[in-house]
């Protein structure tokens, strides 16, 4: 596939997402030599175990064509109703305990020690479709092996770092409070510990082409203070 199927439907820091006939979407990732198929590989693992992701129908290189979900994402949703942050932060945590309870399949790339359970490493409210079938999973192109922790870490640092684009007017002066009632959920319900691997997370964190600088800033003083935590 090399042009646009349809109309853009999705738009992320580093791929676009079309509709593709009924129930179908195109995600392209923007980067030309991107392979898609290890994400397809690890998703239809994900899905024969029984965690809830897209249904995968193809994968050519940096394009990828799965299941439309309905629904709108946990952040869109915040943005609506900001009081169900607390929820949202216990159900992130859910879905975060029952990926680590999945066996990584032989071949996924390992990342961070000990450990062998499927890691999202992106797993975060943005990437969590609220549909009538329930919460699903979505963009697993940093999937790989390791400790959940590390898992934990990650989304803790996404969550805490991260710029807020397009939060409403109105609920700009609200946007701390929200924030920290999210992650403070979030980590009260989740099992793995996170705290003894933020630092070589954040080192990982980074690496990405996308993380901005107001965000590198955040991440070294998160980790700062998680390696004085653990001290």
């Amino acid at each position: 596939m090399t042009e646009p199927p349809g109309e853009l439907v999705g738009v992320g820091r580093a791929a676009d997402v079309f509709a593709l006939g009924p129930g179908r979407v195109l995600r392209r990732v923007r980067h030309p030599r991107y392979d898609s198929e290890p994400e397809a590989v690890i998703m239809r693992h994900l899905a024969a175990s029984g965690y809830p992701v897209p249904a995968v129908y193809d994968a050519d290189g940096p394009d990828l064509v799965m299941e439309r979900l309905d629904g709108r994402d946990m952040l869109a949703d915040l943005s609506r109703r900001p009081w169900l942050a607390r929820r949202h932060g216990r159900l992130l945590a859910e879905l975060h305990d029952r990926l680590h309870q999945v066996e990584a399949p032989a071949g996924l790339r390992r990342l961070f020690e000990p450990g062998s359970t499927v890691m999202h490493l992106d797993l975060h409210p943005a990437n969590v479709m609220l549909t009538s079938r329930g919460p699903v999973v979505i963009d697993w192109t940093n999937a790989t092996a390791g400790p959940g922790g590390a898992d934990v870490a990650m989304a803790y640092l996404i969550m805490a770092s991260s710029d807020t684009d397009g939060v409403p007017v109105r609920l700009r002066p609200a946007v701390g409070t929200v924030r920290a009632q999210l992650i403070g959920a979030f980590l009260a319900a989740v099992h793995d510990d996170p705290w003894p691997h933020v630092p070589a997370v954040a080192e990982e964190r980074l690496t990405d082409r996308n993380v901005r600088p107001s965000e590198a800033t955040r991440l070294r003083r998160l980790a700062a203070e998680a390696e004085q935590r653990t001290r």
